[in-house]
């Protein structure tokens, strides 16, 4: 529990309706989207604006009291799990829409918004904000800009990083900073702006946004392409991209995730497919139908055996969110499911599509795999049971060899979920000894007592590398 004095202090500043350390608002939020990880707080704060936030830190600071910030908890990596007690911030109330400005089209939100909410507000302004993680419909920008967060439209618009444009923020010592504003060009100084977003809460509390938007495409079409063979599909990316066309999505399912999603969503997808491409195009009309022409011809060229274009709005929408309720369908096949990320260079897919595969036979776990064949960027998805102690060790084994194999064929440990607690082992095989001393030395300069989600992106210990066994 807290200091006698530091909840007395927070107390007097939020009011019994902002505070909380009843044993069930600690519970509540112990935990987050990540399976098998749980840690009590010491105390549940929910700040109304950016002052009391600067208030809280200074407590917090006087005490040397842990704070971790959370959003809606529904990132993958442990990225707000209290590891270390203290206070959980959550920013729920800090819920609004500061401004849409139509002169500069950029909006100012706090970070409690929920990103489709915010989505629908400036489309229905007639604006368009890209970043589209499957979470959105209950992430929050906040969330969205601590973890960088990606999503199906990345590969041709970019993600949370490409649209923060400035930031408010608390140090851990209660100082508020401002970073960019309202700017297409601004080289003053270290971009802060950008070094805050994805730092997972280890270096400020974000307390305000300035994100930019942009006109939205006035036409768009979907389609899927079926394989027999995971490399006519693998070819079938490259090919897109060698043909100077980005789509604005470009998904991919292997046979696991394509049974379990048609079970799931009801749409008559052939069960005996290794691979599906999801694809959508958008943009002027003309360039739309050229796009889509040329992309059902490459696929072809590449023996799909099918490709489908949606006939409507209404059946593109429903191919969309079967690819987004992939994680959720498959949730319901085992108690315990674990979402993993990995990206590697798109023309790697297929190799690291197989290594998963080979891997997970060779450890006798259960793997499904779906994501962002565009940018590279796959999540290797077990379904497993907690209470399999044997079983659970088998996955971990697995996806140390599957990150391995992503580094190893010039990829990375994570394209979007973060490092967070689940990552940090294996984070120096990425950036190296020396890049882990570069970043221990930003996150000291900022928060010199180490009280902003301690415990995250930094290992005790680094894990060895494993040696992959093709015998």
């Amino acid at each position: 529990m807290l200091q006698e004095g530091a909840r007395t202090e927070l107390l007097r500043i939020l009011g019994e309706q902002g505070f909380r350390d009843d044993q069930e608002s600690r519970i509540t939020h112990s935990y987050d989207g990540t399976p098998m990880l749980q840690a009590l707080p010491d105390a549940v704060v929910y700040p109304v604006d950016t002052a009391q936030v600067s208030a809280i830190m200074k407590v917090l600071a006087r005490h040397r009291i842990p704070v971790v910030g959370r959003g809606s908890g529904t990132n993958l990596c442990g990225g707000t799990v209290p590891l270390e007690g203290g206070v959980v911030m959550v920013m729920h109330r800090m819920n609004r829409i500061l401004e849409v400005d139509l002169d500069n089209l950029t909006a100012t939100v706090q970070p409690g918004l929920i990103t489709k909410d915010f989505i629908a507000h400036v489309e229905g302004l007639g604006l368009f904000y890209p970043p589209d993680p499957s979470s959105m419909a209950i992430s929050t920008i906040g969330g969205n800009i601590a973890e960088c967060s990606g999503g199906l439209r990345g590969l041709k618009y970019g993600t949370t990083k490409d649209y923060v444009l400035g930031l408010e923020a608390v140090l851990p010592s209660g100082e508020i900073i401002r970073t960019g504003g309202k700017l297409m060009k601004d080289v003053a100084g270290y971009d802060l702006t950008k070094l805050l977003v994805g730092s997972e809460g280890t270096l400020a509390i974000v307390t305000e946004a300035t994100l930019k938007l942009i006109p939205p495409p006035a036409a768009k079409k979907t389609m899927l392409a079926m394989y027999a063979d995971l490399y006519d599909a693998a070819r079938t990316v490259s090919r897109i991209i060698e043909r100077r066309i980005i789509p604005a999505t470009l998904e991919f399912l292997d046979n696991p995730t394509i049974r379990v999603v048609d079970a799931y969503a009801g749409l008559g997808l052939p069960l005996d497919m290794a691979a599906i491409l999801l694809i959508e195009q958008d943009g002027p009309p003309e360039l739309v139908e050229r796009d889509i022409g040329q992309i059902e011809a490459i696929c072809r060229e590449e023996r799909a055996v099918r490709v489908q274009v949606a006939e409507s709005a209404e059946e593109a929408q429903k191919l969309l969110t079967a690819r987004r309720s992939a994680f959720t369908a498959l949730a319901r096949l085992r108690p315990t499911t674990i979402l993993e990320d990995a990206t590697v260079p798109r023309s790697k897919i297929a190799d690291m599509v197989l290594e998963i595969n080979r891997i997970a036979a060779k450890h006798a776990v259960n793997i499904c795999t779906f994501g962002h064949a565009g940018d590279g960027n796959l999540h290797p998805t077990a379904t497993t049971d907690a209470r399999d102690q044997d079983e659970i060790h088998r996955v971990e084994a697995a996806f140390a060899e599957i990150f391995e194999a992503s580094i190893r064929l010039g990829g990375t440990i994570t394209g979007e979920h973060g490092v967070g607690v689940v990552k940090a082992p294996y984070l120096e095989w990425k950036v190296g000894a020396a890049g882990i001393e570069v970043m221990r030395a930003i996150k000291s300069s900022f928060d010199p007592h180490n009280l902003l989600n301690p415990g995250k992106v930094f290992a005790k210990e680094t894990r060895k590398r494993v040696v992959i066994d093709r015998g």
